[in-house]
């Protein structure tokens, strides 16, 4: 029988399979994405906690560094001291902002009912420009809603949230638990020395800048929301609490995140006091507040920690908040410096870098060598 390999001699042979080569890579890079998007999502309800826990650990050991410098005389702190004196303050602040979220839902229920009426009427007042046709139809959807069941549906959720903030607290103790095994480990998965400085220094460049964009808007959410209680407290308008503290959690998303807490404030200011100039006298000194605090202490602060497109930016909240919720709309920018750090270290994917950088400059995550 003749060999059918004779017709494709060994040369003929070695140029197909390099042909084939750039096909099977694309469709083995399209098979990876798609696997790793069906996990992410189907994942989700255990995957956002861990991407949580694992930025709060990242910060967390930071702190832990940081207190083991700290000093008296000759005396300084025992790791193992900072270690359960940073974790214990921080499962404390987590339970705590815990107690003050499920407070102000709790607040916004008791308080529900009187304050529908009023809502139907600042739509119906918000909408009379439109005709009093306009005006009729959106006061008629309005009664269609069942204002009622999503707020006791939103109270519901803080036993979810309660549910989710223990699991953070887990996933931060274990890997806290695991933390003096990570370099045994790294060394035993990158035996190549070059490899592993390679990896070494991409994981230092992550974690040094996603630590200091949180800790930066942390900083600055706090400010925002601490002068917007005061004023809100001072103009006399209701909710002051709960109004501060969904200003601090939407000042965590880019774009968008200040703009909603600036409306915010001016639509409760409309259906409380019914008077439009008075919405109006929030909106604006609000919104001077988060334009002075967001576009110029801000990126004072942030120096290059954020740079970013915002393109990208908004794609990234798109995703993400389509796939984990509101989690997902605080962790996009963390994952987008991420990803642009990464490729920005890796030659083939440099392109993707510039793509997602504000305006092509990559001297803050340039190739190592």
């Amino acid at each position: 029988m003749q060999d059918d390999s004779q017709d494709f001699p060994a040369p003929r042979r070695e140029q197909l399979l390099q042909k084939m080569q750039p096909p099977l890579s694309w469709l083995l890079g399209l098979l990876g994405i798609a696997v790793i998007l069906v996990i992410v999502v189907q994942g989700r309800f255990f995957l956002a906690p861990l991407a949580v826990a694992i930025l709060l650990f990242s910060l967390i050991t930071a702190l832990i560094d940081l207190a083991g410098h700290f000093r008296i005389g000759s005396l300084a702190m025992p790791n193992w001291l900072a270690t359960i004196i940073v974790s214990l303050l921080s499962a404390a602040v987590l339970m705590a902002l815990f107690g003050i979220v499920s407070a102000q839902v709790n607040s916004v229920v008791a308080t529900a009912s009187t304050y529908t009426d009023r809502s139907e009427e600042g739509l119906s007042t918000l909408f009379t420009w439109l005709g009093e046709d306009a005006a009729s139809a959106v006061s008629a959807a309005f009664r269609d809603i069942d204002v009622g069941a999503n707020l006791r549906s939103l109270a519901g959720s803080a036993g979810n949230l309660l549910i989710s903030t223990v699991l953070v607290i887990l996933y931060i103790g274990f890997l806290f638990a695991e933390r003096p095994h990570f370099s045994a480990k790294f060394e035993k998965l990158f035996p190549a020395p070059e490899r592993a400085q390679r990896l070494s220094n991409i994981l230092e460049a992550i974690g040094r800048s996603v630590r200091h964009y949180v800790l930066v808007k942390t900083a600055v959410s706090l400010a925002t929301a601490g002068v917007v209680y005061l004023l809100l407290l001072l103009i006399g308008v209701d909710f002051p609490e709960t109004l501060a503290t969904l200003t601090f959690f939407f000042n965590f998303i880019p774009n968008i995140g200040s703009i909603i807490a600036s409306f915010l404030p001016m639509l409760v200011a409309l259906v409380q006091f019914g008077d439009w100039p008075m919405a109006l006298i929030v909106l604006l000194s609000i919104g001077t507040i988060q334009f002075c605090i967001g576009n110029i202490i801000e990126p004072m602060l942030m120096g290059r920690a954020l740079h970013l497109s915002s393109l990208a930016i908004i794609l990234s909240l798109t995703f993400w908040g389509a796939i984990w919720g509101i989690v997902g709309l605080f962790l996009a920018v963390p994952i987008m410096v991420m990803v642009m750090i990464v490729c920005a270290h890796v030659p083939g994917l440099r392109p993707v870098a510039i793509l997602l950088s504000r305006d092509g400059d990559l001297s803050e995550g340039k190739e190592l060598d």
